[in-house]
C-alpha cells in the first residue's frame, strides 16, 4: 500500500490524493494485484531466487508486460530481488540514495516487500513515497528522485525498460532533505 511521507513526518495512505500529488510531477501510480496462486506465493516468500525462479515469477505477470509493451513501448523487463544477505548490498543501494534522474522512464511493479522513492517537487520541496506489494510506479525520464530501503530488508520488483542504457543514474548536486 502506497504511503506519502512528508519531511515533517506527516503521512497519508489515502490513494486518490497520493495519485494526484504524484501526477502533478508527471508520475503514474497504480495498484495491480500481485500474483496470488500457491506457486507464485511460494516464490514471493523466498528470500533469494535463482534465474529460473525469477523467470517463473515473471511468467505470472507476463500479461502486465504484454500490456505495457503494447501501450507504452516497453521492450524488456527483469526481476530484481533484494535481500539482506546480498554481498555489497549497502554499496549497491548507496548508488540510488542520492538525488538523481535517468534518461529513460524508471518503471517498477512491486511484487513483494517495500521500498521508498523520494521526489523533488518543482518548488524544491521533497517527499517520500513508500511502495509495497501491488504498487506500479512510472517515474518519467529526467525526474529528480532517489530510492532507499530504509528499514526494509527485502523487495522483489519487476523493472520495465524501453532502453536499458537510459537507466544509468545521473546525479544532481541537490541536497537531500530526508535523513
Amino acid at each position: 500500500m502506497a504511503k506519502i511521507i512528508l519531511h515533517d513526518g506527516k503521512h497519508t495512505t489515502d490513494f486518490p490524493p497520493i495519485q494526484k500529488r504524484l501526477a502533478g510531477i508527471g508520475i503514474t501510480l497504480n495498484t495491480w494485484p500481485a500474483p496470488m496462486g500457491e506457486p507464485a506465493q511460494t516464490l514471493l516468500a523466498q528470500k533469494a531466487l535463482n534465474d529460473a525462479q525469477k523467470e517463473q515469477l515473471l511468467g505470472f505477470v507476463q500479461d502486465r508486460f504484454e500490456t505495457l509493451k503494447r501501450e507504452q513501448g516497453y521492450v524488456t523487463r527483469d526481476l530484481i530481488v533484494i535481500h539482506e544477505d546480498i554481498p555489497g548490498l549497502a554499496d549497491m543501494l548507496a548508488k540510488f540514495e542520492s538525488i538523481h534522474y535517468h534518461t529513460d522512464d524508471e518503471v517498477r511493479y512491486i511484487l513483494a516487500g517495500r521500498g521508498y522513492f523520494g521526489f523533488v517537487e518543482p518548488d524544491g520541496g521533497q517527499f517520500m513515497l513508500e511502495v509495497g506489494a501491488g504498487d506500479y510506479i512510472n517515474i518519467p525520464a529526467n525526474t529528480e528522485h532517489w530510492f532507499t530501503m530504509k528499514d526494509s530488508k527485502r523487495i522483489k520488483a519487476v523493472r520495465y525498460f524501453i532502453d536499458t542504457s537510459g537507466w544509468t543514474p545521473v546525479y544532481t548536486e541537490r541536497e537531500l532533505l530526508f535523513a
